[in-house]
This record gives structure tokens, C-alpha cells and sequence, in this order.
């Protein structure tokens, strides 16, 4: 199933980004950074392993795990999390737990688009990617 979402995606559209920054409690400056960002994802895998890198002008992160095992993550906002990805109905559910808190990144695949869906609390930001050609 996560074949299917290997390959570059480049950010085309954005809805509600500035609100989940918001709620994750990231201050101004980052969030206006974040904003004029148009970051590119990288999925690709290797054996067990899958790589999700995220590059842009403002910051790069990468991460490397196994469907289903908890790992650390340093975000690209500067938190320490405890992250879970896991597949489910055709869907990439990322789960970040820190401090008390949760939020999920759901990656799912749409009329050859990929729909990122950020959801903490009641606040849910879509943002959609599509396949580079590079």
C-alpha cells in the first residue's frame, strides 16, 4: 500500500495551514516563514524502512522509520515528539504525541493528488501535493 505514495510531491494548495500552526503553538515569526514556504515531499523506501523527507527554502526534515513502531522526530517547528505511522484504509496516518498533546497527519491519495490532512483538536488544515514530473 505505501507504494503507491512513493515519489516527489510538490505543494499546490494550502487551506487552514496558519490556524493548525496556531493550535500546534507556533509563535509568528515561524508560522509567517511556514506560510510562504512551498515545500516538496519526498516518500521512497527502502526494504522495511520508508523515508519521508520535506524540503523547502525555510527548513528540511527528514524521517526514517517502520510502519507501526514508535520513533523520535525533531519537527520542523522544533518539537520532540513520539511518532507512530501506520497505514489504514489506504490511508498514511502519522500520529505526533508530546507533552500531553496529539495531532495526526493523514496522507492519502486522490485523483492523482496527495491530500495531507492535519487535524489537532478542532482545528483540521488540508493541503494538497501533486506528483512532480522531475
Amino acid at each position: 500500500m505505501v507504494d503507491e505514495f512513493i515519489g516527489k510531491w510538490e505543494l499546490e494548495s494550502s487551506d487552514k495551514f496558519d490556524s493548525y500552526l496556531v493550535k500546534l503553538g507556533v509563535g509568528i515569526a515561524m508560522r509567517n516563514l511556514a506560510k510562504l514556504a512551498s515545500p516538496t515531499t519526498t516518500i521512497s523506501k527502502d526494504g522495511d524502512f520508508i523515508t519521508l523527507a520535506t524540503d523547502s527554502k525555510v527548513k528540511s526534515t527528514k524521517i526514517r522509520f517502520k510502519l507501526g513502531e514508535e520513533f523520535d522526530e525533531l519537527t520542523a517547528d522544533n518539537r520532540n515528539t513520539k511518532t507512530t505511522v501506520t497505514m489504514n484504509k489506504g490511508k498514511m496516518v502519522q500520529t505526533q504525541r508530546w507533552e500531553g498533546k496529539e495531532t495526526t497527519l493523514d496522507r492519502e491519495l486522490k485523483d492523482e493528488k496527495l491530500i495531507l490532512t492535519c487535524t489537532m483538536g478542532d482545528v483540521v488544515c488540508t493541503r494538497i501535493y501533486r506528483r512532480s514530473k522531475c
